[in-house]
């Protein structure tokens, strides 16, 4: 079924002028050591195997010496950048344990592993190549979803931080088996809301691996999350279906757990809740998302094919007139945001109009 519904390679897309300037104004925008290309400069790699020496699809670069201790620094001072002051004083407590390379998807990223010598310690980030609609997705994931995400952005290097968590077809396959019942129908609970905040800010390809599961101990039972974690498919595809994670085969599993914890009146109000709090969010963000919508319009994040089909598919959706004339996905995205907000708005201002009447 996903194949069908992915076109088959997604372009990158170049950053705007205008977002180049919104980038620098909210202080993503740093300059930075070391470019994607400078990585590419491995002389050889090996396989990673998982704990079950399965192929990871990542494999382990290494570079010439003299490469080496260079990049070693950059990748230090990138460290240092994302996660403390920018000051060389953390390098002597930091080694750079691995540098892994993806040749699976668009991005090709590579996942750096630091660690701090003193305790073990360790973290990753990511080191992708520029692309304006991974960008949009960021920013409305820092603004709209219940997570911030940090990022630096540098002509064309993208410097993302890890997002921990269990690997949704991980967890699928070796862990959800053996949830209890109660577990069950909150995981039921969070991919209702997951799916529903996916479709509304059109993020696209949440197949089980680009998002984890993220477990939250909280007295005596364990709450589940979903985050998303690739966000490469941000507002391009032309079909509704892409940004909703039901449709994906590998969430086949994720979707018949809610058809049997759920009963229909609970997945509407769920869905009801996701939007309110999305809404909430679009409100509170004030001109920040405002400059971030009026830049996407403007800007070219896809074809003109799947602007006009995923602008019929809303408009079948929701009636909603405006959509028939989208010349732009960020037209696209802006208009759909709009609607979650209004209905938002006018649904307050019904019941608070309902409460005076009854006062």
């Amino acid at each position: 079924m996903s194949e069908k519904l992915m076109s088959k390679k997604k372009p990158a897309y170049p950053v705007s002028k205008k977002l180049d300037d919104y980038l620098e104004h909210y202080s993503r925008k740093i300059e930075i050591p070391i470019f994607y290309e400078d990585l590419l400069r491995f002389s050889g790699s090996v396989v990673v195997y998982d704990s079950d020496d399965k192929d990871t699809l990542w494999v382990r670069v290494y570079y010439s010496e003299y490469d080496r201790i260079e990049i070693d620094i950059s990748l230090k001072k990138v460290y240092s950048i994302l996660h403390s002051d920018g000051s060389d004083s953390i390098f002597p407590f930091l080694n750079v344990d691995a540098v892994d390379f993806c040749t699976f998807g668009n991005s090709q990223p590579f996942r750096i592993k630091v660690r701090n010598i003193l305790n073990d310690n360790f973290t990753y980030f990511y080191v992708k190549k520029t692309d304006a609609s991974r960008i949009y997705g960021l920013e409305l994931e820092h603004m709209l979803s219940p997570y911030n995400l940090n990022f630096l952005v540098y002509k064309d290097t993208l410097i993302e931080e890890h997002i921990a968590g269990i690997p949704g077809d991980v967890f699928i396959k070796d862990i959800l088996p053996n949830c209890t019942e109660s577990e069950k129908s909150q995981l039921a609970k969070e991919f209702v809301k997951f799916n529903e905040r996916c479709m509304i800010r059109l993020l696209g390809d949440m197949r089980s691996y680009n998002y984890v599961i993220v477990p939250t101990h909280d007295f005596d039972h364990v709450v589940y999350k979903i985050r998303a974690i690739d966000f490469d498919q941000q507002c391009y595809e032309g079909k509704l279906k892409v940004y909703r994670p039901q449709f994906f085969k590998e969430n086949y599993l994720m979707v018949m757990l809610v058809k049997e914890k759920l009963q229909r009146n609970s997945v509407d109000q769920y869905k009801i809740e996701e939007r309110s709090i999305v809404a909430k969010r679009i409100l509170s963000s004030g001109n920040r998302i405002k400059r971030l919508m009026a830049i996407s319009r403007v800007d070219h994040i896809s074809n003109p094919e799947n602007i006009a089909a995923l602008s019929q598919h809303i408009h079948e959706l929701t009636g909603d007139i405006s959509f028939k004339n989208c010349t732009s996905m960020g037209e696209v995205l802006s208009l759909a945001l709009d609607f979650v907000r209004r209905n938002y708005e006018d649904v307050s201002m019904k019941q608070i109009l309902e409460n005076k009447y009854r006062q």
